[in-house]
């Protein structure tokens, strides 16, 4: 866990940088001041670590680290799909990672982006689209194995927790806005199947969706999500933006992030877990992290190489589109 003295350089830290940006001691000393109170006031202590350890190191396969199928495995099978979360239990995962979305009509599914389009033989945002309207559509009609799982439809939140409980595997709840929709909806979960609390956990790129999820049940376990320099870049790497001052710009709140994610946010969240992009991981990350109670799981690891790293040095779980074949990441 931090020390005191950690805690005083980064808030020591915090009062320097409002120093340079404002120009005024007694300002960044009020701001500063503000910052502690906050954090002592609104902060969440995070669930007990036998806890978070049941849900975040179960027994992998042959006794290895925990492997997650990212959307249920979306090389193996339809992503997001009951068909997925089979195959994924049958190939040896120990969770699966799921997209929570909602129509217009307010169902809890699961889908990761905000359109139909790309895994569907439909198309048009999903919020556009009521449940009747999206229960139709064969989620399997553009993935490579289509013939194979021709007519999979897009599952409720319910039908895939469900199929989770009933092959015993751990759910990482992938969420995106609206924070509070998802929080509530989820909270009604875990009070339908109290198993969730010891096999299941929340994570998101947006703090304030995790905040919300503790604020509405203090029990659930919770993980923030970080790639670095995603507010400039793109996941393969091209900037967002050619404009020089804006690619500035966007590189300073990118560093900003990666500060507040490392010093402030972890800790007000009270989260058990980071899940960071594979390529940011090392020993000595996974260390840092270690001396602070939270555990790190490296995304999205689709190699026989990576695998091995992960598996035998690193020694932490990873999430993976495939668990049968080296294949390319999904974003």
């Amino acid at each position: 866990m931090l020390q005191m003295g950690e805690e005083v350089m980064y808030f020591s830290a915090f009062f320097l940088l409002m120093m340079f940006g404002t120009r005024s001691a007694t300002l960044a000393s009020i701001l500063t001041a503000f910052l502690y109170v906050f954090m002592g006031l609104f902060r969440f202590p995070p669930v007990p670590p036998d806890q978070a350890s049941r849900v975040l190191r179960p027994r992998g396969p042959s006794g290895g680290v925990p492997v997650v199928a990212h959307r249920g495995a979306c090389h193996d099978a339809p992503e997001n799909t009951l068909a997925a979360i089979r195959e994924a239990s049958r190939n040896g995962a120990t969770g699966v990672e799921l997209d929570l979305s909602f129509t217009a009509d307010g169902v809890p599914v699961l889908m990761h982006d905000e359109t139909v389009d790309r895994t569907t033989n439909g198309s048009g945002p999903i919020s556009k689209l009521q449940f009747v309207q999206l229960r139709r559509l064969d989620a399997a009609a553009r993935h490579r194995l289509k013939v194979k799982f021709v007519g999979e439809r897009v599952p409720t939140l319910q039908e895939a927790v469900e199929e989770c409980i009933r092959h015993q595997l751990t759910i990482f709840f992938n969420v995106k806005d609206p924070g509070d929709k998802a929080a509530a909806v989820l909270h009604a979960m875990y009070n339908k199947f109290p198993a969730l609390y010891n096999s299941s956990i929340v994570s998101s790129f947006e703090p304030k969706v995790i905040y919300k999820m503790r604020q509405t049940d203090p029990s659930v376990l919770t993980a923030l999500t970080h790639q670095p320099w995603r507010l400039s870049r793109f996941s393969d790497g091209t900037p967002r933006t050619l404009s020089t001052w804006g690619q500035l710009w966007t590189g300073v709140l990118d560093f900003l992030l990666d500060w507040a994610h490392h010093h402030i946010l972890w800790k007000l969240c009270g989260v058990s877990a980071i899940m960071v992009q594979k390529d940011f991981i090392s020993l000595d990350y996974v260390q840092y992290w270690a001396e602070r109670g939270v555990e790190v799981v490296g995304w999205t690891v689709n190699t026989a190489v990576e695998k091995d790293y992960y598996q035998n040095l690193l020694k932490i779980g990873y999430i993976t589109d495939s668990l049968l074949e080296d294949c390319d990441p999904h974003y």
